[in-house]
């Protein structure tokens, strides 16, 4: 079905034929190298070896708890890897800062905090800004273009708490695209949205691979990623496959990837999973307070 399997520490990357065109000789955008990582010593990834490149639109499937989240955090150097090495753009995880944008899950979110959709919008050019100086003509350009790029406009003012949960999606999507990145790294993109604003939302990131841009987006969304996504990666704390979009259409992949977590009913087979949980981590997150550095 046009999809790799891999065993534990086999390296995994997309095949030549489904490579973005323009991407060959390109280099990756990310290559994750025999990776061992966790919290608190319980492993949520164990001997992953990845390579993506650049402009793909790649979807991570599997169940929670299985380390989709863990690897989003990884690439952008949120959490350090107990073993093994992460390349992102050519350099060390942590190094291309600058040109990667991740957005967390919306569970995640400190909704309280008093920011405007436009505050939220302009944290997106805070990295190039550095400490002290002031936004200039162009950030505030670059903002504006991404709110209208979102259909984010008419809200600028609105306090963020105050919006739906497509709205708030849109918004967080506006801060990405303000920075301008290369790489753009969102976790459950499309969850608690409505059909428009899910498509909507795929509709930019289709078009910003076609800029040469890359997408991950982890997904409990198996229609999701068959319909909108040219790549699936079957993660389990494991690497199970990768391949085309209708890798989540094979029983095999899905049966090692989510175990018991999936029943078959007459032939189809159904996942058993709840979307609001991510990978256990210790401590707590919220994603209102990042211009002075990283989270951890």
């Amino acid at each position: 079905m046009g999809h790799r399997t891999a065993g534990p520490g086999a390296a995994v990357s997309i095949p030549a034929a489904q490579r973005p065109a323009g991407a060959q000789g390109a280099g990756d955008a990310v290559a994750v190298r025999d990776v061992w990582a966790g919290y608190d010593g319980r492993p949520a990834l164990e001997q992953v070896t990845l390579q993506i490149p650049r402009g793909a639109l790649v979807a991570i499937v599997g169940p929670n708890g299985g380390g989709k989240t863990t690897l989003l955090k990884l690439i952008a150097d949120l959490v350090q890897p107990w073993s093994g090495e992460v390349s992102v753009l050519g350099s060390p995880a942590g190094e291309q800062a600058k040109r990667v944008a991740y957005v967390p899950q919306a569970e995640l979110v400190d909704w309280s905090f008093p920011v405007s959709v436009w505050d939220v919008a302009m944290m997106g050019r805070f990295p190039a800004l550095g400490l002290l100086r002031r936004p200039a003509a162009a950030d505030r350009e670059a903002v504006e273009a991404a709110l209208e790029e979102v259909g984010m406009t008419g809200e600028r003012h609105s306090q963020i708490g105050a919006l739906s949960g497509g709205q708030r999606r849109r918004a967080f999507l506006a801060r990405a695209i303000a920075a301008g990145p290369d790489l753009y790294l969102l976790d459950e993109p499309v969850t608690g949205v409505d059909v428009t604003t899910q498509e909507d939302l795929m509709r930019l990131l289709t078009s910003e691979t076609e800029r040469g841009r890359t997408v991950i987006a982890t997904t409990h969304d198996l229609a999701a990623a068959a319909e909108h996504f040219s790549t699936v990666v079957a993660l389990n704390h494991r690497v199970i496959a990768v391949g085309r979009s209708e890798l989540v259409l094979d029983p095999d992949v899905l049966s090692r990837t989510y175990g018991g977590h999936m029943l078959v009913i007459q032939d189809r087979a159904v996942i058993l999973d709840d979307a609001h949980h991510h990978d256990t981590e210790s401590g707590g997150e919220r994603h209102f307070h990042e211009e002075g550095g990283k989270r951890r």
